[in-house]
Protein backbone atom coordinates (compact mmCIF):
# COMPACT_ATOMS: atom_id res chain seq x y z
CA UNK A 1 0.00 0.00 0.00
CA UNK A 2 1.66 3.33 -0.91
CA UNK A 3 2.66 6.02 2.09
CA UNK A 4 -0.02 7.84 3.36
CA UNK A 5 -2.85 5.49 2.39
CA UNK A 6 -5.30 4.22 4.67
CA UNK A 7 -8.07 1.88 3.42
CA UNK A 8 -10.82 1.65 5.60
CA UNK A 9 -11.51 -2.15 5.90
CA UNK A 10 -14.32 -1.73 8.56
CA UNK A 11 -17.07 -4.74 8.22
CA UNK A 12 -19.62 -2.16 7.45
CA UNK A 13 -17.53 -0.17 5.50
CA UNK A 14 -16.90 -3.31 3.39
CA UNK A 15 -20.26 -4.98 3.20
CA UNK A 16 -21.54 -1.34 2.14
CA UNK A 17 -19.33 -1.06 -0.87
CA UNK A 18 -19.89 -4.37 -1.75
CA UNK A 19 -23.94 -3.59 -2.42
CA UNK A 20 -22.65 -0.60 -4.69
CA UNK A 21 -21.05 -1.94 -6.33
CA UNK A 22 -23.36 -4.52 -7.81
CA UNK A 23 -25.05 -3.31 -10.78
CA UNK A 24 -28.45 -4.45 -9.75
CA UNK A 25 -28.53 -1.66 -6.88
CA UNK A 26 -31.02 0.91 -7.54
CA UNK A 27 -30.03 4.70 -8.03
CA UNK A 28 -32.28 5.59 -4.32
CA UNK A 29 -30.06 2.40 -3.04
CA UNK A 30 -27.01 3.32 -3.93
CA UNK A 31 -27.47 7.36 -2.69
CA UNK A 32 -28.72 5.75 0.69
CA UNK A 33 -25.70 3.74 1.05
CA UNK A 34 -22.94 6.25 0.27
CA UNK A 35 -24.92 8.82 2.61
CA UNK A 36 -24.20 5.46 5.33
CA UNK A 37 -20.91 4.50 3.74
CA UNK A 38 -19.51 8.04 3.92
CA UNK A 39 -20.51 8.57 8.02
CA UNK A 40 -18.73 5.20 8.30
CA UNK A 41 -15.68 6.35 6.78
CA UNK A 42 -16.03 10.10 8.22
CA UNK A 43 -15.76 8.18 11.56
CA UNK A 44 -12.32 7.08 10.72
CA UNK A 45 -11.18 10.05 8.76
CA UNK A 46 -11.49 12.25 11.83
CA UNK A 47 -10.42 10.29 14.42
CA UNK A 48 -7.65 12.76 15.55
CA UNK A 49 -9.29 15.72 15.91
CA UNK A 50 -7.97 17.86 18.40
CA UNK A 51 -9.99 18.07 21.92
CA UNK A 52 -10.31 20.46 24.74
CA UNK A 53 -11.19 19.80 28.52
CA UNK A 54 -14.03 21.85 29.83
CA UNK A 55 -16.18 21.70 32.76
CA UNK A 56 -19.78 20.77 32.77
CA UNK A 57 -22.82 20.35 35.00
CA UNK A 58 -24.29 17.23 35.31
CA UNK A 59 -27.78 16.57 36.61
CA UNK A 60 -25.55 15.25 39.57
CA UNK A 61 -22.32 17.17 39.77
CA UNK A 62 -19.74 18.93 38.18
CA UNK A 63 -17.33 17.76 36.36
CA UNK A 64 -14.34 17.81 33.39
CA UNK A 65 -15.24 16.72 29.80
CA UNK A 66 -13.36 16.85 26.72
CA UNK A 67 -15.04 19.10 23.46
CA UNK A 68 -13.83 19.57 19.77
CA UNK A 69 -11.04 22.82 19.73
CA UNK A 70 -9.04 24.01 17.27
CA UNK A 71 -9.72 23.95 13.24
CA UNK A 72 -13.03 23.95 12.40
CA UNK A 73 -13.86 21.83 9.35
CA UNK A 74 -14.96 22.48 5.62
CA UNK A 75 -15.93 19.49 3.32
CA UNK A 76 -14.83 20.38 -0.32
CA UNK A 77 -16.61 17.96 -2.72
CA UNK A 78 -15.40 17.41 -6.21
CA UNK A 79 -18.46 18.12 -8.29
CA UNK A 80 -20.75 16.41 -9.03
CA UNK A 81 -19.88 12.69 -8.01
CA UNK A 82 -18.72 14.54 -4.56
CA UNK A 83 -21.76 15.53 -2.89
CA UNK A 84 -22.73 11.95 -2.53
CA UNK A 85 -20.85 12.80 0.81
CA UNK A 86 -21.80 15.30 2.58
CA UNK A 87 -25.01 14.26 3.88
CA UNK A 88 -23.58 11.64 5.51
CA UNK A 89 -20.74 14.15 6.72
CA UNK A 90 -22.75 17.06 7.32
CA UNK A 91 -24.68 14.11 9.88
CA UNK A 92 -21.61 13.74 11.52
CA UNK A 93 -20.33 17.22 11.81
CA UNK A 94 -23.70 19.62 11.26
CA UNK A 95 -21.70 22.87 11.73
CA UNK A 96 -18.81 21.98 9.03
CA UNK A 97 -19.06 24.62 6.01
CA UNK A 98 -19.01 23.12 2.55
CA UNK A 99 -17.28 24.51 -0.43
CA UNK A 100 -17.37 23.05 -3.50
CA UNK A 101 -14.66 21.83 -6.58
CA UNK A 102 -16.32 21.87 -10.15
CA UNK A 103 -14.15 19.91 -12.45
CA UNK A 104 -14.42 17.33 -15.45
CA UNK A 105 -12.25 15.06 -17.13
CA UNK A 106 -11.10 16.27 -20.57
CA UNK A 107 -12.18 12.80 -22.56
CA UNK A 108 -9.07 13.47 -25.01
CA UNK A 109 -6.10 13.65 -22.77
CA UNK A 110 -8.12 12.41 -19.56
CA UNK A 111 -6.85 16.06 -17.72
CA UNK A 112 -8.87 18.01 -14.89
CA UNK A 113 -10.38 21.14 -16.53
CA UNK A 114 -11.76 23.08 -13.86
CA UNK A 115 -15.34 25.15 -14.84
CA UNK A 116 -16.71 26.28 -10.57
CA UNK A 117 -15.39 27.06 -7.59
CA UNK A 118 -16.47 28.39 -4.15
CA UNK A 119 -14.78 28.29 -0.92
CA UNK A 120 -15.57 29.72 2.69
CA UNK A 121 -13.32 32.64 3.01
CA UNK A 122 -11.40 31.19 6.21
CA UNK A 123 -10.37 27.59 4.69
CA UNK A 124 -6.23 28.80 5.64
CA UNK A 125 -8.17 28.08 9.77
CA UNK A 126 -9.84 24.82 8.91
CA UNK A 127 -9.53 21.34 7.91
CA UNK A 128 -10.55 20.43 4.52
CA UNK A 129 -11.84 16.84 3.28
CA UNK A 130 -11.88 16.93 -0.37
CA UNK A 131 -14.31 14.10 -1.01
CA UNK A 132 -14.67 12.48 -4.51
CA UNK A 133 -15.70 8.56 -4.84
CA UNK A 134 -13.41 7.75 -7.09
CA UNK A 135 -9.57 8.36 -7.34
CA UNK A 136 -8.66 7.33 -10.85
CA UNK A 137 -6.21 8.68 -12.83
CA UNK A 138 -5.67 11.48 -9.99
CA UNK A 139 -5.59 13.99 -12.17
CA UNK A 140 -8.94 16.02 -10.56
CA UNK A 141 -7.93 15.38 -7.02
CA UNK A 142 -4.49 16.67 -7.58
CA UNK A 143 -5.98 19.72 -9.18
CA UNK A 144 -8.80 19.93 -6.56
CA UNK A 145 -6.05 20.43 -3.71
CA UNK A 146 -3.94 22.56 -5.66
CA UNK A 147 -7.01 25.23 -5.36
CA UNK A 148 -7.50 24.32 -2.13
CA UNK A 149 -3.50 25.31 -1.13
CA UNK A 150 -3.57 28.28 -3.21
CA UNK A 151 -6.46 29.17 -0.89
CA UNK A 152 -4.43 28.85 1.98
CA UNK A 153 -5.32 25.64 3.34
CA UNK A 154 -2.84 23.56 5.08
CA UNK A 155 -4.60 20.82 6.77
CA UNK A 156 -6.24 18.62 4.08
CA UNK A 157 -7.13 14.90 4.07
CA UNK A 158 -8.84 13.01 0.74
CA UNK A 159 -11.61 10.61 1.08
CA UNK A 160 -12.69 8.29 -1.47
CA UNK A 161 -14.52 5.01 -1.85
CA UNK A 162 -12.54 3.90 -4.32
CA UNK A 163 -8.73 4.12 -5.55
CA UNK A 164 -6.65 3.03 -8.59
CA UNK A 165 -3.00 2.08 -7.99
CA UNK A 166 -1.90 4.95 -10.77
CA UNK A 167 -3.75 7.55 -9.10
CA UNK A 168 -2.54 7.14 -5.94
CA UNK A 169 0.77 7.73 -7.44
CA UNK A 170 -0.36 10.57 -9.79
CA UNK A 171 -1.74 11.86 -6.14
CA UNK A 172 1.10 11.03 -3.69
CA UNK A 173 3.76 12.66 -6.51
CA UNK A 174 1.81 16.09 -6.58
CA UNK A 175 0.64 16.09 -2.55
CA UNK A 176 2.62 13.98 -0.47
CA UNK A 177 1.52 15.42 2.72
CA UNK A 178 -2.08 15.06 1.71
CA UNK A 179 -3.45 11.37 3.60
CA UNK A 180 -5.82 9.21 1.42
CA UNK A 181 -8.51 7.12 2.95
CA UNK A 182 -10.39 4.89 0.82
CA UNK A 183 -12.95 1.82 1.45
CA UNK A 184 -10.60 -0.20 -1.43
CA UNK A 185 -7.71 -0.22 -3.61
CA UNK A 186 -8.52 -1.66 -6.85
CA UNK A 187 -6.60 -3.03 -10.02
CA UNK A 188 -6.37 -1.03 -12.99
CA UNK A 189 -8.13 1.64 -14.87
CA UNK A 190 -9.45 0.86 -18.70
CA UNK A 191 -9.08 3.03 -21.66
CA UNK A 192 -11.20 5.15 -20.64
CA UNK A 193 -10.24 6.15 -17.41
CA UNK A 194 -12.43 3.94 -15.40
CA UNK A 195 -11.15 2.12 -12.36
CA UNK A 196 -11.96 -1.85 -12.73
CA UNK A 197 -13.43 -3.51 -11.67
CA UNK A 198 -15.31 -0.63 -9.82
CA UNK A 199 -18.77 0.67 -9.10
CA UNK A 200 -19.34 2.21 -12.71
CA UNK A 201 -19.58 6.15 -13.31
CA UNK A 202 -20.29 7.10 -9.82
CA UNK A 203 -22.12 10.31 -10.79
CA UNK A 204 -24.46 9.04 -12.59
CA UNK A 205 -25.60 5.83 -10.37
CA UNK A 206 -25.96 8.98 -7.34
CA UNK A 207 -28.34 10.69 -9.46
CA UNK A 208 -29.79 8.20 -11.83
CA UNK A 209 -27.76 9.89 -15.69
CA UNK A 210 -26.65 8.15 -18.20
Amino acid sequence: MPDNTQVIDHPLVQHKLAMMRDKDTTTQEFRTLLREISMLMGYEILRNLSMEEITIETPLETMKARKLSGKKLCIMPILRAGLGFVDGLLDLVPAARVGHIGLYRDPATLEAVEYYKKFPEDLANRLAIVVDPMLATGHSAVAAVDYIKAAGSTDIRFLCLIAAPVGLKTFHAAHPDVPVYTAAIDRELNDHGYILPGIGDAGDRIFGTK
